[in-house]
């Protein structure tokens, strides 16, 4: 494995850990995944400059409009969260509630 590949990989395994293990408010959990996309996106970017093929060449933007449209799908709804309980801690949000 090169040093790159390992980079990016414990980038998305530490993310994918932040978000299992640290889920007391909402905005860390919404950082986690951040962090996750963007190491997907930087991988899916070296990926297609080492293939040097054009037919690959969407996916990371691709990737990338996705990401930016959960980051705003995710701060809205931090924003409705805070708004609605005062708090951005999971422990107060009850799911079975409509």
């Amino acid at each position: 494995m090169t040093p790159v590949h390992f980079a990016f990989s414990s980038t998305f395994i530490l993310g994918l850990m932040g978000l299992a293990f640290n889920r007391v408010h909402l905005l860390s959990a919404l950082l986690c995944l951040e962090g996750m996309m963007l190491s997907l996106f930087i991988a899916f970017s070296l990926w297609t400059l080492q293939l040097d093929s054009s037919n690959f060449s969407t996916s990371p933007m691709l990737l990338l409009a996705f990401s930016a449209c959960e980051a705003s799908a995710g701060l809205a709804l931090l924003v409705a969260t805070s708004r609605t309980h005062g708090t951005d801690r999971l422990q107060t949000l009850n799911l079975l509630q409509c």
